[in-house]
């Protein structure tokens, strides 16, 4: 069951099943919840992590898991593990934003490495892992997928997002938000990690940064931009590392501009009223 192929062939299947929930609850949600002031939870969320935890079990029952309502399950030092989002973007689900996806990455000896992320909304499905390529499947046809040739930054559109907790630290992405807008075509918020990735993948857009992230918002994300001939980096260019919470993500051309310009922006004041 290593096959990379038949990874990203059950990983299709289980994006799909937790897509299919997303769309049944769509607009018809009875309550939410916090899990942290900001950090919004559903039976969305959580109905579509059991019908995705139950597509890899029948597939794959010796894989460790890591997924973000039920946690850890099987050996998270698994040679292969699964990092899954089944819900990505929850703010804008709940409030009917149609900026949502399921993300599910497949991690071989700790890298990133099959991506599958889907938009039920628009029924995108974004699909690809290293040695395999890069495809959006949309309607039935299946084409393949590259990052932009984007050369200049004054000429990219950019898009970020901000943590949970931007309204309690300094380390957050306002400065370097309004820094990157005044040097591009402009920088886009989305509210989905995994979909800000998938555009990325697909050359809607440029570039992305963002902090404050967690494993399952990237493991997809960074396995597709990769296919796609991106690349993905810390801030500062160096490796990056699923766990840091920090991630660049843009063409070869772009990449060392914005490592550049990230360098430049210092943190907001500490007189920011933060509460």
């Amino acid at each position: 069951m290593n096959n990379a192929q038949t990874l990203l062939d059950i990983a299709t299947l289980a994006a799909i099943a937790g897509g299919n929930v997303l769309k049944k609850y769509w607009g018809k949600l009875k309550t939410i919840e916090e899990k942290a002031p900001g950090d919004l939870v559903t039976a969305a969320d959580r109905e579509s992590e059991i019908a995705i935890l139950e597509v890899i079990n029948r597939h794959c029952p010796s894989h460790g898991i890591l997924a973000e309502e039920s946690g850890g399950q099987g050996d998270r030092q698994s040679s292969i593990l699964w990092v899954i989002d089944p819900l990505d973007g929850t703010t804008n689900f709940t409030h009917q934003y149609p900026m949502s996806s399921v993300s599910i990455g497949v991690l071989v000896e700790g890298q990133p490495t099959i991506g599958v992320i889907y938009d039920p909304f628009r029924d995108e499905l974004f699909l690809g892992g290293l040695g395999l390529g890069a495809f959006l499947e949309y309607q039935g046809d299946r084409v393949p997928i590259r990052v932009s040739q984007c050369q200049e930054l004054k000429r990219s559109l950019l898009i970020t997002g901000f943590a949970y907790d931007r309204t309690q630290t300094i380390d957050n992405n306002y400065a370097e938000f309004c820094h990157f807008t005044h040097i591009t075509h402009g920088v886009r918020r989305g509210g989905s990690a995994a979909l800000d990735l998938a555009y990325i993948a697909c050359g809607r857009l440029d570039g992305y940064w963002e902090r404050g992230l967690s494993p399952w918002d990237m493991a997809a994300g960074v396995a597709l931009v990769r296919s796609a001939g991106g690349i993905v980096t810390a801030y500062d260019g160096t490796d990056y590392d699923l766990y840091s919470g920090r991630i660049l993500a843009t063409n070869a051309t772009l990449h060392p501009q914005m490592v550049t310009e990230l360098a430049k922006v210092k943190p907001l004041s500490q007189s920011f009223p933060f509460h």
